[in-house]
């Protein structure tokens, strides 16, 4: 049997309604721990976020930022609360489901690579799509991450932002509706972060997909279509910019 065809026959989410936001969470709460060990992670979050945008999320360490990502991405649960993916409820779908939704819904990307060191740079973004059901050639995706000329190079031949860009464009092969990113840049100088953040823009722009990045860098905000400010598990600020600037006016 293929690789993944059992995965495939799945029943997968109905989240076909284009009209409907990307994601929409009412009053979700995350609790780790009890008693004294208890920490709340996220205290009632209530957000809409719309088809197509490139939104950042700020806020401190410990804010929350990092919880919500992974609850929108089906890699955790909320203790409370309700998370839809477009028309489709999150928090009602056991964990197979989820599986299901990651895989055919959305892309990752961490700040550190997590690439195979023993793979190319091509062999690394063919590795999702085995398992996507309309994968991008690999080679497209890393020529929208400007790697044309770097396919065939190990991760060690590699720079650290050309490392980061391979995962990007592993995480797009498979033409998810959704790029999860958690500090792509966090451990980047500032002209690598900026070709890392162009080729995060790119694929928003030319793909359509939502796109949301977590950053402790204020400036990087300045290039969303909305910014969302976290504080002790609470949504302080949703603000949209008007004229949203290009990663290269971005100061580190």
């Amino acid at each position: 049997m293929p690789l993944g065809l059992t995965a495939r026959r799945a029943a997968r989410p109905d989240a076909s309604d284009p009209a409907a936001p990307a994601f929409r969470c009412e009053e979700v709460t995350k609790t780790y721990g009890a008693g004294e060990a208890e920490v709340r992670a996220l205290r009632g979050i209530s957000l809409v976020i719309p088809n197509g945008e490139m939104v950042v999320l700020l806020g401190a360490s410990g804010s929350g930022k990092s919880t919500l990502l992974n609850i929108l991405g089906g890699l955790d649960h909320p203790t409370a609360g309700r998370v839809w993916f477009r028309n489709q409820e999150l928090t009602a779908l056991d964990d197979g489901r989820l599986t299901v939704y990651r895989r055919d819904h959305v892309g990752f990307v961490f700040q550190f690579y997590n690439l195979v060191p023993s793979l190319t740079a091509w062999e690394n973004v063919a590795l999702v799509t085995e398992i996507a059901r309309t994968p991008m050639p690999p080679a497209d995706a890393l020529a929208l991450v400007g790697l044309d000329a770097r396919q065939d190079h190990l991760p060690a031949q590699l720079s650290g932002g050309e490392q980061q860009r391979v995962a990007i464009a592993r995480a797009i092969a498979k033409r998810p509706e959704v790029l999860l990113c958690d500090e792509p840049t966090g451990a980047l100088d500032s002209k690598t972060g900026v070709r890392v953040l162009e080729a995060l823009a790119a694929v928003n722009r030319d793909l359509g997909t939502t796109t949301l990045v977590i950053t402790h860098n204020a400036d990087i905000a300045r290039m969303a279509d909305r910014v969302i400010r976290f504080a002790d598990g609470h949504v302080r600020e949703v603000a949209t910019n008007a004229d949203p600037i290009r990663p290269t006016e971005i100061t580190w």
